[in-house]
């Protein structure tokens, strides 16, 4: 019993530090490793590449499930534990029939993760109810459609349900505190149809949900291709490299709305970077990441 309590006590600290918002001062480096004949994907914490190999903190993992009518990736705190009905399970990224549109639901709801930090046994018993069947749409991500194959990168935009957009501006709510004041979605999925939570990223943005976009990026005469500045963390040109930053939604930007708020690109066959920062998590980030490796031609 003692060691089951210890064990179930390290993964509820886990699952806390993994909800957390990165830092506001810096982008928190991390790496992705992707295994390619399991389907499986690899978050850790680290500046280089080589903290893979000199024991890196491990954060998350995935594994892409394909299904008749969607692709489903399963996000885990274990390495190996991909069950959705252990507490293991953190939550999932579900794509439509396209491959355009992708809703990212945590195991938990806003108000029961607003609460783990109070005591341990509130944490324990939080860390119980995390289940599948109640999973809660915390993130909505579109790709747009290039039907006229116009050139240039992948379009993206991001609907972030529990984080406010007030929380970039100075003395903005915190999106740790604000779940419990005014929660955007509190409606389990499983009371949602499918064709409901996808659409939901409408009614977000009346709600005062932070919007995240890409980074328009420069087209370089010299290389004939459309270029980012990715301060030396991407060696590799691809249509998945990405950067997102707050947009000001009709409002006039800021100096908020031009910091980078997450980063991702390729530095080998199977190994990418990861850098984020507040107001998400290490989770919401992963989980955009991990919509950004479906291959869609209709969006290219």
């Amino acid at each position: 019993f003692v060691f089951l309590f210890v064990d179930l006590f390290r993964i509820s600290s886990t699952y806390e530090s993994n909800l957390q918002p990165g830092p506001k001062d810096s982008l928190l480096q991390c790496f992705i490793k992707r295994n390619r004949s399991t389907q499986t994907y690899y978050l850790y914490l680290g500046l280089t590449n080589s903290a893979l190999s000199d024991g890196g903190k491990f954060l998350l993992a995935a594994r892409k499930c394909r299904r008749p009518t969607c692709t489903d990736y399963i996000i885990s705190l274990q390495a190996e534990d991909f069950s959705k009905g252990t507490n293991t399970y953190a939550g999932r990224l579900r794509s439509n029939f396209l491959g355009t549109k992708f809703t990212v639901f945590d195991g938990q709801s806003p108000q029961a993760g607003a609460k783990m930090g109070k005591s341990r046994s509130s944490r324990l018993a939080n860390l119980r109810q995390v289940s599948p069947s109640s999973n809660y749409p915390m993130a909505h991500i579109s790709y747009e459609l290039n039907l006229l194959g116009s050139r240039g990168p992948r379009r993206m935009q991001c609907n972030m349900n529990t984080i406010p957009a007030t929380s970039i501006a100075p003395g903005g709510l915190d999106p740790t505190t604000q779940a419990e004041l005014h929660p955007y979605q509190s409606t389990p999925s499983s009371f949602l149809s499918k064709s409901a939570s996808m659409e939901n990223s409408v009614s977000d943005q009346k709600n005062g949900g932070l919007v995240l976009i890409n980074k328009a990026p420069r087209w370089h005469e010299q290389l004939q291709c459309w270029c980012l500045n990715f301060h030396g963390r991407v060696t590799i040109a691809s249509v998945k490299n990405f950067q997102l930053v707050a947009s000001p939604e009709n409002e006039p930007a800021g100096p908020e709305h031009e910091k980078i708020i997450l980063q991702f690109g390729k530095v080998g066959k199977d190994l990418f970077t990861m850098d984020y920062r507040y107001p998400i998590s290490a989770f919401q980030a992963f989980a955009i990441c991990l919509s950004s490796f479906e291959t869609r031609i209709a969006c290219e």
